[in-house]
């Protein structure tokens, strides 16, 4: 949260003068020049002499398009259209901005509120400033189309900034726009304000940032779990051109540990890394993911007594999952005599800024987190292995240092998804309905998070959506590998396997899904409308298809699914989501299409294994994504809701995921369905 001293603070007005990018300052006119003024009532919004308007977007965006989402709620009540609002990111600094991780859905909900406000206040200080200069009252006059209006009169915003910059934004009076009088929030399909730069290479990622005098690193990985660096011959490598310093990483410190070769480019750097002769000790170097699934299925807890006749048991194995982010992990590092400054494509600039001034003993001013663009995250980029390594060279080098990842040391080296197995059993009435369920699980919780104890865990599973009272019990032990969040955290095991369960127990009994799900639904719930919404728009199901229902509420959002398949072909998916006001629908659709190519690839073969202690897949090749041809047709409905302004970037895979499993026609033990697992 951002305090009222933080978010009314820096009303100033300020004395240098602004130059547009690619003008020159003209010579001085003669005499004293009063400078342009600067209107900045919080620490978001800001308005230039020139009635330019600023944004600073406190949270990253990794793909959700969060810097879109902050345009267009200031745009909205600024009364100007997207394209006026320039977007510039925050750094690290929870003290200015409040939280800035990205995470569990959050960024719509968090940000709407504070976005929004901080907007109007410079919008009504504006106005005030107007209505002060005429001498008329403030409601007599209004803001729109980036100017202030009193019948046939107006001021442009560049006018006033100067006069509202000299009011005190404490004593005027802040009112939000009304959904009803929105002209953009809800309305509009507006792209991502970043769209043309991104696709022309303009945007500037992590993998690019290059301070000046910087180097490059990367790291010779341990080549089984747990293995740690033994000895060390760097002679070759150091003798080659553009190798500049060779250092051990201790995974204590370090992230997770190795040796790396710092060197003015990739390339001498790579080159460098081949050249090292390392030897290892320790860890699993037998470890093998099959035999840890084994060992999950036996430690799953017994189902207890039930109240009448078990009617259907069944077991389902979901494996390792990758993050695999199109940008590999990188991040750039430079200590020097006074901090340390690092460029890091993070999903928490203020929490990674705060962690690193403990562990390294400084003052949080002397460590500056600058956000880089992200090729996405899901998760993966909570953890700061690669700031820790790139802080390390950086130390061994005495410069700045890029430390990059290939594809390889990204996917066998990730924090994965953890693997389990669910015992789910269920008793029904005369009808087929069940009247009573059970669920099992056996898993591993998360190294990067160790409160994540069964209890934690098993909330996933108390959130089962449907009118069927039942007992989930949960095994969670310490995990043998690195783990972590992966989109939709527990609740992608367990709303996946209770969906496809639930479809088996009615087509056991003949039972229609969507009816089946609708009985077990409120008449008035928000998910049933949802429901309704989704298979009204999806309509019959075509022929030679096998069509699969799921639903999912979650972070004050409900979403129901109905997908269309072909055999292992998806066809069509229609999903119905209710995330209360829609503020981007576009920004909508596009988290939904997303969730829903993560369910694709999942249940039709991507999955992480273990052999001889190490992770198999080492690229795309094999981890098996799914490609622009087998992506299905998505439609989205936006269903109107009162709700308030619920998440939505973890909310479409597990239903999704269950929805296209079922759809498949074949015989579900668990994800994928195509392949063993494990």
């Amino acid at each position: 949260m951002i305090d009222r001293r933080a978010f009314l603070g820096g009303v100033l007005v300020v004395s240098a003068p602004v130059v547009l990018p690619g003008l020159t300052a003209g010579p001085a006119a003669a005499g004293p020049a009063e400078a342009p003024a600067e209107l900045a009532p919080n620490v978001f919004v800001r308005l230039d002499g020139r009635g330019r308007i600023t944004a600073t977007v406190p949270k990253p965006d990794s793909g959700q398009g969060v810097r879109t989402l902050v345009a267009l709620l200031v745009a909205e009540e600024l009364a100007v259209g997207p394209d006026d609002v320039r977007v510039e990111q925050a750094p690290g600094d929870t003290a200015r901005y409040g939280s800035q991780s990205v995470g569990n859905s959050f960024s719509a909900r968090s940000l709407h509120q504070p976005m929004r406000t901080a907007a109007a206040t410079a919008r009504c200080l504006l106005v005030a400033a107007a209505a002060a200069r005429w001498g008329v009252p403030v409601g007599e006059c209004s803001a729109r189309d980036g100017a202030v209006h009193h019948r046939r009169r107006r001021l442009r915003y560049a006018e006033l900034v100067r006069d509202a910059a000299a009011l005190d934004p404490a004593t005027v009076p802040v009112a939000l726009t009304p959904q009803a009088e929105w002209r953009l929030l809800g309305r509009t399909r507006a792209g991502r304000v970043d769209a043309r730069d991104v696709v022309t290479g303009k945007a500037r990622y992590g993998i690019d940032t290059r301070p000046p005098g910087a180097l490059v690193a990367v790291v010779l990985r341990p080549p089984w779990i747990g293995a740690l660096v033994d000895t060390v011959d760097d002679t070759a490598a150091r003798a080659l051109p553009g190798v500049v310093a060779v250092t051990a990483l201790d995974p204590a410190t370090s992230g997770q540990g190795g040796v790396a070769v710092v060197a003015r480019t990739t390339p001498e750097a790579l080159k460098g890394r081949d050249a090292l002769r390392v030897t290892w000790r320790g860890g699993t170097p037998a470890a093998d993911s099959r035999v840890w699934l084994d060992a999950l299925e036996a430690a799953l807890p017994p189902v207890p007594a039930a109240p009448g006749p078990v009617a259907l048991e069944a077991t389902y194995r979901l494996p390792l999952l990758a993050h695999a982010p199109m940008e590999p992990m990188n991040a750039t590092a430079h200590v020097t005599a006074t901090g340390i400054d690092v460029w890091a494509p993070t999903q928490d600039p203020g929490g990674l800024r705060t962690q690193l001034a403990r562990q390294f003993g400084l003052d949080a001013a002397a460590v500056r987190v600058e956000t880089a663009l992200t090729g996405g995250a899901f998760g993966r980029r909570v953890e700061p292995d690669p700031v820790l390594e790139a802080i390390a060279c950086s130390r061994a080098a005495g410069a700045p240092v890029s430390v990059l990842w290939t594809r390889e040391d990204d996917l066998r080296h990730d924090s994965y998804r953890p693997m389990s197995v669910h015992r789910l059993a269920a008793v029904v009435d005369a009808g087929g309905v069940p009247t009573w369920r059970s669920h099992g699980v056996s898993t591993w919780g998360l190294t990067v998070l160790p409160f994540f104890t069964p209890d934690v865990i098993k909330r996933s599973g108390d959130q089962f959506p449907y009118a069927v009272p039942g007992q989930v019990d949960v095994v969670a032990g310490p995990a043998p590998l690195r783990t972590g969040f992966w989109r939709a955290v527990y609740a992608g095991h367990f709303q996946y396997v209770e969906e496809v369960f639930l479809d088996a127990l009615g087509r056991r009994a003949g039972l229609d899904p969507v009816e089946l799900r609708r009985r077990l639904l409120p008449a008035d719930s928000r998910l049933r409308r949802a429901l309704d919404a989704a298979v009204a728009r999806a309509g019959p199901v075509p022929a030679g298809l096998t069509r699969g229902v799921a639903c999912h509420d979650d972070y004050g959002s409900v979403i129901a699914v109905v997908a269309d398949a072909e055999g292992d072909r998806v066809r069509r998916v229609t999903a119905a989501v209710d995330v209360g006001p829609v503020l981007h629908p576009s920004g909508v659709r596009a988290q939904v299409e997303g969730g829903v190519v993560d369910a694709v690839s999942t249940v039709f073969g991507a999955q992480v294994t273990v052999r001889d202690g190490r992770v198999v897949q080492t690229s795309f090749r094999d981890y098996a994504w799914a490609r622009i041809d087998r992506a299905p047709d998505v439609d989205v409905v936006l269903v109107p809701s009162d709700a308030p302004v619920g998440g939505l970037g973890e909310l479409a895979f597990p239903p999704a995921a269950a929805a296209v499993a079922i759809a498949s026609g074949r015989e579900v033990t668990g994800m994928p369905v195509t392949a063993p697992v494990g």
